[in-house]
């Protein structure tokens, strides 16, 4: 794919979505082996489990108030398998809450299984870079339940569990696969990942501005001033995890935070 030439910081494409004034929470978990952990930066040595099951955790993320959960198979990053999709579908299966699933989505034949069994948005990572014809066949096919996953070392597009790192630049990547129709990126500062140093607001605000997709963050989220700072820069969503597990940022109020006008 030949990439657009990187937008400007302040320019805004001509059909930008308006500017919101209500943003979606999405509380995370992510899975290696079967449990719940955070890594620090994208580092697997750094795995810490935070949570003894991940369906009390789902429950009480409903119960706080949020109709979203961000899942991410951490293994399936790394090796493209699904040896962690029951834990997803079971998420998905027997809570209220909607359910976007990253990790190891390399085919259309994942996309299909995961959307059929009650996933409600799959995350294309690696593969937007590697093989983005998958992006744009799967957006042809399932259209808004198809999202990308932006993960960026120093602003140049990481893949493989965020083991290795491409010579794209994260602007680059997601005014493509805007143009290729994608509606929602999930874009990740790796540098902030599992921080809790606050949100990259420079790099959230460069790439809302320079593609027409949707865009959630991720990274570095500690206190509900982040989830101010991202409401405040126009963001579609944020999605918090090692905030909410270490206490940091209360889920109940980010949400209500996110959906006060």
């Amino acid at each position: 794919m030949n990439f657009p030439k990187k937008c400007k910081k302040t320019e805004l494409c001509a059909d930008k979505k308006v500017r919101r004034t209500k943003m979606v929470i999405l509380p995370a978990i992510d899975i290696k082996d079967w449990q719940c952990v955070r890594l620090f930066k994208g580092d697997y040595n750094t795995v810490k489990k935070v949570a003894d099951s991940y369906m009390d955790t789902a429950r009480a993320f409903e119960n706080a108030g949020a109709e979203w959960i961000h899942m991410v198979d951490l293994d399936g990053a790394k090796d493209a398998t699904q040896q962690n999709k029951d834990i997803f579908i079971d998420v998905a299966k027997n809570t209220g809450l909607k359910v976007e699933v990253g990790g190891g989505i390399r085919s259309l034949n994942t996309v299909e299984m995961y959307l059929k069994n009650g996933i409600s948005r799959v995350i294309i990572g690696s593969a937007a870079v590697k093989d983005p014809l998958l992006v744009k066949n799967a957006v042809k096919e399932y259209g808004d339940r198809i999202a990308v996953g932006i993960d960026a070392k120093n602003g140049f597009v990481a893949t493989e569990g965020w083991l290795e790192t491409s010579d794209v630049l994260f602007t680059d990547l997601a005014k493509a696969m805007s143009d290729v129709g994608v509606k929602y990126i999930i874009f990740t500062d790796i540098s902030k990942d599992g921080t809790l140093l606050g949100v990259n607001a420079e790099q959230l605000d460069e790439i809302n501005k320079c593609c027409n997709a949707n865009i959630i963050a991720s990274g570095g989220v500690k206190t509900i001033d982040d989830i101010r700072i991202c409401k405040n820069l126009g963001l579609y969503g944020t999605i918090c995890g090692k905030s909410i597990y270490s206490g940091t940022l209360d889920l109940r109020e980010a949400v209500a935070e996110a959906e006060n006008d």
